[in-house]
Parts: structure tokens; C-alpha cells; sequence
């Protein structure tokens, strides 16, 4: 109205109904309110993935006495929105029965186990068991497994050992990507995954990994990698031709690996045996 016209502003603040001190306030930013705010800042920076609800419960253990609104306004205005972290949904399989394996290389089991070197570097191993034989197939560790990394491995294994019927692994993105799928595709090899949550369904590959951490990882300090590989093929020498193993009878894994292969020799002897008989 004053713009346009030459009217005053005390008959512009009555005509339109505004009070003169209304007109006339700029906002101020309390003090207490920079403060706070200033505050907020320290906390969401030391806690990176607290929303407000638990900065204001920090800020009263402090004895700071404010509204949990105030404390939201701020906290909105100071741009310290949390990212909701998108959840990982699983790959839907059906709940499948641990069940024994019939003969070597029926099934092989994989996961992987986490260790920190002294300075403080983490590491990783990738675990390779034969669920039949208990024999352990592979120990390696690496500061990054990838999925054509577990491919390489499993290849190179099965030159000695020949390719397994099937593998059963849980849903870790190393497993469940496309290097392995594929892989898995042209060697005609099954991947058997376990349920989100559920390492029971892996109990095999479980118990050798508790053994792995209480027997070898946690008996030594690790100086560097190849420290890590040096202990890790000793122990593996260790498991498969020394360790006793209570559910193959107390005979070592690759002994009673050993034991079944001439078992098995001896019983194709004899067929063929009968059938050379038989066409006589």
C-alpha cells in the first residue's frame, strides 16, 4: 500500500489491521537456540546414524532441557537427515533339510570368515569343507574376496579334486552374484543357499569355522598376509591328516576320504568281476 500510494504507515497498519510493533518486528535467533543447534551438529557428527529422537535423548542426559519438536526443527534445518538404508532382500529359497552327504564331492560347503591383522586391517578367508569327508578343501585368505575370485578358487580345486554335485552357501553378494551363477550353470553344479538368518542350515561349514577361529585365528597375532597364509596351510595340514575327527569314527578326514576310494575300487573290482563272469 505504501508503494502505490503516499499513505502512512500507521494508516496502512490500521486499515489493513496490523499493529505497528507487528510491522515493524524483524525475527532474532535466540542464543540458546545457536547453541543448540551448534550442539546437535557435535552429536549427529559423532553419531553418524542416530536421528534426532535419540540426539534429544543424548542432549536431556546432558541435562539439556528441550522439546523434542524444537530439537526436530533444528535438526531438520541444520540438514542432518539420516538416509534410510535400503534393505538387502534376500534371495527367496525354500527351507531345505541338512542332510548328509552320500559320497566325496556330493556336496561342498563355503563361507567366509573374518580376521584384522596387528595394524588393524581386516581380512578375509574363504572356507571350502566337503560335507562327506569333513576334509577341508581350501583356506584362503585376502583383504577382498569377489565372486570371480570364489570362481578361480573353486576352478583351481577342482582340477585335483573334480567338481562337486552341488555347493551350499548362505546369501553373502560373493555368492549370490552372477560370476558364480554362471559358473555354476556350465559345470552343472547346484547351489544350494540357506535362508537369510539361518546358519544352521550350513551347520557343516559352522562348526569347522568355530574350529578354525578357537584352533588357528586366535592363537596368533597376524604381522602381514603372508603370515596369515603361512599359519592357515599348517593348520590345514594339520586338520586334514593329523585331527581326529569324532563324527568319522575318530579317524582323520583324509583318511577316511582315503578309505572310501578303496572301498569303492574294490566294489567296481567285483562288478566287474561278476560281469565278466556273467557274459562267460
Amino acid at each position: 500500500m505504501r508503494e502505490m500510494t503516499s499513505i502512512s504507515a500507521r494508516r496502512a497498519c490500521r486499515l489493513v489491521g496490523v499493529s505497528r510493533s507487528v510491522n515493524a518486528y524483524q525475527a532474532k535467533t535466540p542464543d540458546c537456540n545457536t547453541l543448540l543447534k551448534d550442539r546437535l551438529i557435535e552429536l549427529a557428527h559423532e553419531r553418524r546414524r542416530f536421528g534426532y529422537r535419540r540426539l534429544h535423548i543424548l542432549l536431556r542426559r546432558e541435562g539439556v532441557s528441550v522439546n523434542h519438536k524444537r530439537v526436530y526443527r533444528l535438526y531438520h534445518e541444520a540438514g542432518l537427515m539420516v538416509k534410510r538404508r535400503r534393505r538387502r532382500h534376500g534371495v527367496a529359497v525354500e527351507r531345505e533339510p541338512l542332510a548328509c552327504a552320500g559320497k566325496p564331492n556330493a556336496v561342498w560347503s563355503m563361507d567366509f570368515v573374518s580376521d584384522a591383522l596387528a595394524n588393524g586391517r581386516r581380512i578375509k578367508v574363504l572356507t571350502i569343507v566337503d560335507d562327506f569327508s569333513k576334509e577341508c578343501i581350501d583356506l584362503v585368505a585376502d583383504y577382498g574376496i569377489s565372486g570371480h575370485y570364489v570362481v578361480r578358487l573353486l576352478e583351481q580345486a577342482a582340477r585335483f579334486r573334480g567338481y562337486p554335485a552341488a555347493i551350499r552357501t548362505d546369501q553373502g553378494p560373493e555368492f549370490t552374484g552372477n560370476a558364480l551363477d554362471q559358473w555354476a550353470s556350465v559345470r552343472g553344479i547346484t547351489l544350494k543357499l540357506t535362508q537369510p538368518g539361518k546358519p544352521t542350515q550350513n551347520a557343516y561349514i559352522e562348526s569347522f569355522n568355530g574350529r578354525l577361529r578357537d584352533e588357528c585365528l586366535n592363537e596368533h597375532w597376524f604381522m602381514s598376509l603372508s603370515h596369515v597364509r603361512a599359519e592357515l596351510a599348517v593348520w590345514r595340514k594339520d586338520y586334514n591328516e593329523a585331527r581326529p575327527h569324532s563324527s568319522l569314527d575318530y579317524q582323520t578326514p583324509a583318511a577316511f576320504a582315503a578309505c572310501f576310494r578303496m572301498g569303492e575300487q574294490a566294489e567296481l573290482a567285483q562288478k566287474q568281476e561278476f560281469l565278466t563272469d556273467f557274459t562267460k
